[in-house]
């Protein structure tokens, strides 16, 4: 029986059985592209930038044969391969992102840092598949890797970490984030943009001994949460320092 031989590289290997990690393996031959066939292996497209057939960069619709000899890269940070076919759209300018049901959390963390981040624990796969590549082009942050290998989905992570401060640390790694944060300006619960607001204007949303302590307030545009730097304040401001320190 013919076969096809592949070789996945760096942080590709995380979605192989540990036999077909960091070495090379042969599968059976069968009629498919080469993007089809690596998600068969359990690799989603969004996580690949480079796929070498035979020494040669090719696309994702690139028919595979028998004998072939497929290495498989992620993406690039430390070398120019603009030359080359390469397979990940441009980053998003203003990296705004859509989470799936299982990062609560990380979306909460992300909205203090900054970030334009919907979550919802009911969306569905083809809402969160719509909310990433429909008009709004949002990157899709998911612990589910068959969402990924969906084909409409071009800006997406599959997460690693399980752990939500981990998570966090891995998200601003993977996509350079450090210079975007601007760290309280989004409300944590709707995702809405923070404006600073006169203790006037929010006495009849704040218990009173709050107005008696504190003068500096923030109101969410869109759902009217009012912020103040209470005991909180402190806890979320080192979390933000922590996170954003480069590891």
């Amino acid at each position: 029986m013919p076969h096809v031989h592949f070789r996945f590289y760096e942080e590709l290997n995380d979605f192989l059985p540990v036999e077909r990690r960091k070495r090379e393996f042969s599968i059976p031959y069968y009629r498919a592209s080469v993007k089809d066939m690596i998600e068969s292996l359990g690799v989603p497209h969004t996580e690949v930038d480079l796929i070498l057939v035979n020494g040669k960069s090719v696309d994702f619709t690139c028919l595979v044969h028998a004998g072939d000899r497929i290495s498989v890269y992620p993406a690039f940070e430390s070398f120019d391969i603009s030359g080359l076919t390469r397979l990940r759209p441009e980053p998003l300018r203003q990296p705004r992102f859509v989470l799936d049901t299982h990062l609560g959390k990380l979306a909460r963390i992300l909205r203090l840092l900054g970030f334009d981040t919907l979550y919802s624990n009911v969306y569905t796969d083809a809402e969160l598949e719509e909310l990433s590549a429909g008009g709004g082009k949002r990157i899709l942050l998911t612990r589910d890797q068959g969402l990924l290998k969906r084909s409409r989905i071009t800006h997406g992570y599959y997460v690693r970490a399980t752990a939500p401060e981990v998570q966090a640390r891995e998200v601003l790694r993977r996509f350079d984030l450090y210079r975007l944060a601007a760290p309280f300006s989004r409300c944590l619960r709707c995702n809405g943009l923070l404006h600073a607001v006169a203790r006037e204007e929010v006495l009849d949303r704040i218990p009173p001994g709050v107005a008696a302590s504190f003068d500096t307030y923030s109101m969410c545009r869109d759902c009217g949460r009012v912020y103040w730097p209470g005991s909180h304040y402190d806890r979320l401001r080192r979390l933000a320092g922590e996170l954003l320190e480069k590891q």
